[in-house]
């Protein structure tokens, strides 16, 4: 029986995505501590979740009014810590959930990021995933020795020959080239581990790799582009594809063309998990879950959204009145997350601040579900058994409490229909994900 995958969206930062989360009298306060950390793996192990993966960008939000007073004065995610770093205290301190962070194909080489999976993977008994982004505001870039972002288009094209070198390296090494004979003093095949030798447009990069392939051969590829260069993109690379649709039809009929694209690239689209982005907020009751929301609902705060907004569109919200309307040749210039920007003016061509606000949800929870354990399963089963996605990427209102809810209560309910798994079925991510070890070479685009 088909069965839903399960990501928690994790952030190495004082908040979780959602940038209120801070101001919750239950959330933790200690974000940066590895005690943090470990609770937070041993609560999704227990749920059973395939995954938990790290969002990260490479600077604090301050794009609005380009000052980060007002970033770090909010808690507007002004604090955010190496989620490579923070995956080994996680790693050690569970056994089967899945672990995964975000890395830039702009700003680093291939070959560093090769080898720092593979060896998280090797550290990790196969459980390691990588997400893949290509970095989108000038604030990254400036506090990366640049001046401004890649254009957008083209920081795909580089990310494509990224991918190239990185899965090179991976399968520098055959899964049997380490004979380690102590006695002839033979320790590998030499005829079994190969140079790369790649020369791109952008990148180059010799070999050979010096990390052996993990358990899983390598490490799970996360994607979340959402414009055409970005699909485009997941469907060539990507295995666990995070994905924010608006409503359930779209979901449906963008899902469907999505797998259709991912066959189209040559790759099976059966081994490519859609999950789409939810927020929960369960209790045991409806109304005690409603009573839950009212609370969550007033800590988001204007600036929130207006900084974030900024953040992700590469674009000052700061030089407009919250009723003015952009032009045209604004909203053109807006050159991040391209997805959040067509979404808002499909809905209204030349949207005012207030209304991008309204319209993009940024710095608020994205549709939440509220409702005791039944009607939030209703929903995620109704998603995954119409076919919008295989599985969902778990938002979290404040922490620990969020996830503790989700497990004690919506996991079971999950359980019980036979949509969710009751335990692991192996050791690695690509085990438990029900993905095949990728054979030496199997990346090479058709």
């Amino acid at each position: 029986m088909r069965q839903m995958t399960l990501v928690a969206f994790l952030q190495a930062q004082n908040c979780t995505n959602y940038p209120a989360s801070w101001r919750h009298p239950d959330s933790r306060p200690d974000t940066w501590s590895p005690d943090y950390y470990r609770q937070l793996g041993r609560v999704l192990e227990e749920g059973k979740f395939h995954l938990g993966f790290f969002d990260d960008r490479l600077s604090m939000p301050d794009l609005y009014g380009h000052d980060h007073t007002h970033t770090v004065e909010h808690g507007i995610r002004c604090v955010k810590l190496d989620a490579v770093t923070v995956l080994t205290v996680m790693g050690m301190a569970t056994e089967r959930l899945g672990l995964g962070a975000t890395y830039s194909t702009s700003y680093y080489e291939p070959f560093h990021v090769a080898r720092l999976f593979g060896t998280l993977d090797l550290m990790t008994q196969g459980r390691a995933a990588w997400n893949v982004v290509t970095s989108l505001n000038d604030g990254e870039a400036q506090n990366m020795g640049r001046d401004e972002a890649i254009a957008h288009d083209l920081r795909y094209d580089r990310a494509d020959e990224f991918m190239e070198v990185v899965f090179g390296h991976w399968d520098s090494w055959d899964d049997d080239a380490i004979v380690q004979d102590k006695a002839s003093g033979r320790f590998a095949d030499p005829r079994k581990v190969r140079r790369l030798d790649y020369a791109g447009r952008f990148l180059r990069s010799r070999g050979p790799f010096t990390v052996p392939r993990s358990p899983q051969g390598h490490p799970v590829i996360i994607q979340a582009g959402q414009s055409g260069r970005g699909k485009r993109f997941g469907a060539q690379w990507g295995e666990v594809i995070f994905v924010v649709y608006p409503s359930l039809e779209i979901g449906k009929r963008e899902y469907a063309e999505f797998k259709t694209d991912i066959a189209g690239c040559g790759r099976n689209p059966d081994h490519v998990l859609v999950t789409q982005l939810v927020t929960t907020v369960a209790a045991a009751s409806k109304a005690e879950a409603e009573d839950k929301w009212a609370l969550i609902d007033k800590l988001p705060l204007e600036i929130d959204a207006l900084s974030l907004l900024s953040e992700a569109l590469n674009f000052d919200f700061s030089v407009k009145g919250m009723d003015e309307p952009f032009t045209d040749a604004e909203i053109a210039q807006m050159s991040g997350l391209q997805g959040i920007r067509d979404r808002v003016i499909r809905a209204k061509k030349n949207p005012t601040v207030r209304e991008f606000i309204e319209l993009s949800g940024r710095g608020r929870a994205h549709n939440p579900i509220i409702g005791s354990p039944k009607e939030v399963a209703d929903r995620l089963e109704q998603w995954f058994g119409e076919r919008a996605c295989d599985g969902f990427v778990i938002s979290a209102t404040h922490v620990p409490g969020a996830y503790e809810d989700f497990v004690r209560l919506v996991i079971p309910e999950l359980q019980r229909r036979g949509v969710f798994r009751k335990d692991y079925t192996g050791v690695t991510l690509r085990e438990n994900l029900s993905l095949p070890v990728p054979p030496i070479g199997a990346w090479r685009r058709k």
